[in-house]
């Protein structure tokens, strides 16, 4: 049974509040970072640390992210209820449950068998059932293109090919890109088969492994 009590809902609105003056504004992203019960993901004894805003290691030299940053992938995203999206790196999970909390459909691609077998044993108790798929993300997921938006939840060294060619027209494709150190924050849209570029701001995410990301 899963545990999300009075003291832990109380620390995740304070944790939604902190968002909100960091400038995320998207009413329905705030309410899925208030709704999904952040401290399911950590050992008992790092309970704590759960509703900071702070990135921590879940195993297999990964982390799951920091809110805020979860928080901004999720609103550049642009979801709409019943949106198809492909997310690369599964991690956690904790991510895939905020999508699901915008009403999209959630494919899931983890390059880690660790973490993918465990998040698809894990999330589904706590309700929450996106598509789970091993493999490496940087390919994306042909076999079920093309997606409304795609979402990078890894620093690529440069945008995947794969990523762009499975997005639909009208698409939103949300990718840190940059060196293994820090990464800035894109934003492509397909527009009558052209690709759209935003910058936004350095991010530091664990490296994108795979054929079109860093050799492993």
């Amino acid at each position: 049974m899963i545990e999300d009590n009075y003291r832990q809902r109380g620390m995740r609105n304070k944790l939604v509040k902190k968002l909100a003056q960091k400038g995320i504004k998207s009413e329905a992203v705030l309410a899925a970072i208030g709704a999904v019960p952040r401290h399911v993901f950590f050992e008992n004894a790092l309970l704590e640390h759960a509703y900071e805003d702070k990135a921590f290691p879940i195993g297999e030299g990964q982390t799951i992210s920091q809110p805020y940053t979860v928080a901004f992938q999720s609103e550049k995203l642009e979801i709409k209820p019943g949106d198809k999206v492909l997310e690369i790196g599964t991690g956690s999970g904790y991510q895939a449950c905020v999508l699901l909390e915008l009403g999209a459909k959630v494919y899931t691609i983890e390059y880690k068998r660790k973490l993918y077998e465990t998040a698809k044993a894990f999330l589904p108790q706590l309700g929450y059932k996106p598509y789970f798929f091993f493999g490496d993300g940087s390919k994306g997921l042909p076999a079920k293109a093309p997606f409304d938006k795609i979402i990078v939840t890894a620093g690529a060294p440069v945008v995947p090919t794969a990523l762009t060619d499975q997005l639909k027209e009208d698409g939103i494709l949300v990718i840190p890109v940059g060196d293994k150190e820090k990464q800035l924050m894109l934003r492509i849209r397909k527009k009558g088969g052209k690709l759209f570029k935003e910058e936004f701001d350095y991010f530091a995410f664990v490296p994108l492994l795979g054929e079109q990301g860093w050799k492993g």
